[in-house]
């Protein structure tokens, strides 16, 4: 398969389906590509099969399926090169979101931010530098050379919502250039000028509550997610001699009134309120005030709820010279940073460091924590509760000595000579202090140890939340040796060439000539077993690397570092569940071991969807190898010897 030129395969497939407009919709699975053809005999099968890289084409659940193996994932990309069949979420290897609504949201937003973290992390360190060349007198802050620098430094955070546009626009699968033209219209300067003024505003007529849209981040998030639907209904009912210029016209006639008139005065008068709730804190118990300050103020900054409380801080400083809303920032602030630092310490995961450091010391220096909170804490969610555990103590610390700044500051280390003359400044440091203390200790401690990526992992791309593993091993162990046990109490082991693979789920043996999918059954994927799970608990037979994951969760490929390549593919044709049932707990370049959590499945959903359970555990490069001996058959227990391999 190392020789197949998968582009040519891509366009061979293609040519003998019947071409591009006989083709109603194309995926891929673990195995294989699966195309829906408008007419099955203009499809040449037998030409197909005699293609190199196909193993061979079978007709299923009314697909053509074309199995290619491991690869299909790359075929399946070449064919998107040539046509407009697949789209850009498809061949991920990204599980799909799972748990909670949450759990969901976060995974939603750390995807979007995934592609701008870079920027974000660069734009933030030269904020963090520019902090201390002004309050050094390094540099001067009324100079031109300050004003072009911190332009250059506070651009993306400014127009955050048309660079989320772009990365929400792929995610919703929306026309990125009208996401643009939504985000742009949000931070329009005479836009920022209408949320600024103090007279009411209207849209033909109807109220219009403002607030200022610069650096936020649900807004636009929303409203391309709105977007997807606008765009789609147009799609159908626009005759197509109008359709390219009237769907953009007409969307951005309907989205930008929309999100004004919703995402607006829906945050505005949710920040009204928490704002009051604050400043009534304040006054009858300034530490508990100190403490949702301290906390959550990322969290409101998130959800853009902080805009209702910028108010209350410039009104404190204009009437009274300071403001005791800011005395809890800097607890706030400095614990995510703090956590973020810990991730750097802790972390085997070359990508993520890369992110944690700058972000940290932007974070500590200039009070900026986009880069830490979405390219670190946030994905990997418990620093990000570590760091808000860090500010309600700190917060609250703070708060109770009455502290508040002088002037309107980022809250940063740099920041701090702001908060000296008004209240405790001792109380202050060690508040601020302790919320550090927390944070990172906390991180450190119980947060999650990513494992180092895989062996030519792009360091560029965003790094997905990692699921806690045991410390890695040696692979291969002697026979002499203690075998370390996994979580679960089971291991494989490699001995003299001999590599045993173990039964990653209870239940019963089914020979693979038994299995109910031809495919498989035949041997062409190579030589393995079925096993029918007693549980949903599915664990992996193998210690190595996992060199797949499909987003849907039901087939995961590892290689072990011997050479064994090892499919585990829950159920049969169960890729029509779109993930529902299954909850995936590893991605694609994570270090497993023998006995480690693969994936969660619900087995009374897939039967009662009317598929086969039986989970199929395989050697694809069978032919690559000495022998592999699965067992006969029987009952197996999680972590007994299915198949025996001899490398």
């Amino acid at each position: 398969m190392a020789t197949v030129d998968y582009r040519s395969l891509a366009g061979d497939i293609l040519q003998g389906v019947g071409g591009e407009r006989n083709i109603a919709s194309a995926t891929h699975c673990a195995t294989r590509l699966r195309l829906k053809l408008r007419d099955d005999s203009k499809a040449d099968q037998a030409a197909i099969e005699k293609l190199p890289g196909v193993i061979t084409v079978m007709k299923a659940g009314g697909q053509f399926q074309v199995v290619i193996g491991n690869n299909v994932p790359t075929v399946y990309a070449e064919l998107g090169k040539i046509t407009k069949l697949t789209d850009d979420d498809a061949g991920s290897d990204e599980p799909v979101a799972h748990g909670n609504l949450f759990n969901r949201f976060i995974d939603l937003i750390s995807s979007i931010f995934s592609p701008v973290i870079w920027p974000l992390a660069a734009a933030g360190l030269l904020k963090a530098f520019l902090s201390m060349a002004t309050q050094f007198g390094w540099l001067d802050p009324a100079s031109q050379t300050n004003v072009i620098l911190a332009a250059t430094a506070d651009a993306i955070f400014y127009f955050l919502p048309v660079f989320l546009a772009v990365t929400a626009a792929k995610r919703f699968r929306t026309n990125q250039f009208t996401s643009m033209a939504i985000g742009g219209a949000l931070v329009y300067p005479s836009i920022v000028a209408l949320a600024a003024q103090a007279e009411p505003v209207n849209f033909a007529g109807i109220p219009v509550v403002m607030m200022n849209y610069t650096s936020s981040v649900l807004p636009i998030i929303v409203a391309v997610w709105l977007q997807g639907y606008v765009e789609r209904f147009l799609t159908r009912v626009l005759p197509s001699a109008i359709r390219n210029f009237t769907t953009p016209l007409l969307t951005l006639l309907v989205m930008v009134p929309l999100v004004l008139m919703t995402v607006g005065p829906v945050t505005t008068f949710a920040s009204q309120g928490l704002s009051a709730g604050i400043n009534a804190a304040f006054t009858f118990a300034p530490w508990l005030a100190g403490a949702v300050m301290g906390g959550f103020w990322q969290v409101f900054v998130l959800f853009g709820l902080h805009w209702g409380l910028v108010p209350g801080m410039l009104n404190e400083l204009s009437r009274q010279g300071y403001s005791l809303l800011m005395g809890p920032l800097v607890a706030a602030v400095l614990s995510q940073a703090a956590a973020t630092l810990a991730v750097l310490f802790r972390t085997r995961n070359k990508a993520r460091r890369t992110v944690a450091g700058p972000a940290a010391l932007s974070g500590f220096l200039a009070g900026i924590t986009e880069p830490a909170i979405y390219g670190v804490n946030l994905p990997l969610k418990k620093p990000f509760y570590f760091g808000i555990a860090g500010g309600v103590v700190g917060g609250a610390i703070a708060a109770a000595g009455g502290s508040g700044a002088t002037s309107f500051v980022f809250a940063s280390l740099l920041a701090l000579p702001a908060y000296a003359s008004v209240g405790s400044f001792a109380l202050q440091l060690i508040g601020t202090a302790v919320a550090v203390v927390i944070a990172f200790t906390l991180t450190f401690i119980f947060g999650p140890r990513e494992e180092a990526a895989a062996a030519g992992a792009d360091a560029g791309t965003s790094v997905p939340e990692a699921v806690s593993v045991a410390p890695a091993a040696a692979l291969a162990v002697p026979a002499s040796s203690a075998v370390p046990a996994t979580a679960a109490g089971t291991a494989a082991t490699t001995v003299a060439g001999i590599v045993d693979i173990v039964a990653p789920v209870a239940g019963s043996a089914v020979a693979l000539a038994d299995v109910q999918d031809k495919v498989f059954a035949s041997g062409a994927m190579g030589k393995g077993l079925g096993i029918i799970p007693a549980d949903g608990h599915i664990y992996s037979p193998i210690t190595g690397t996992i060199k797949a994951a499909m987003k849907t969760g039901h087939a995961f490929g590892i290689k072990s570092e011997d050479g064994v390549e090892v499919l585990v593919h829950i159920g049969i044709d169960t890729v029509q569940l779109q993930g529902r049932g299954f909850e995936a707990a590893v991605t694609r370049g994570e270090q497993v071991r023998a006995g480690d959590l693969l994936a969660v499945v619900d087995l009374d959903v897939v039967t009662e969807a009317g598929y086969d359970t039986t989970t199929l555990v395989m050697v694809t490069n069978t032919a690559q190898l000495g022998s592999v001996e699965p067992v006969a058959g029987g009952t197996l227990a999680h972590g007994d010897t299915a198949i025996t391999v001899r490398v």
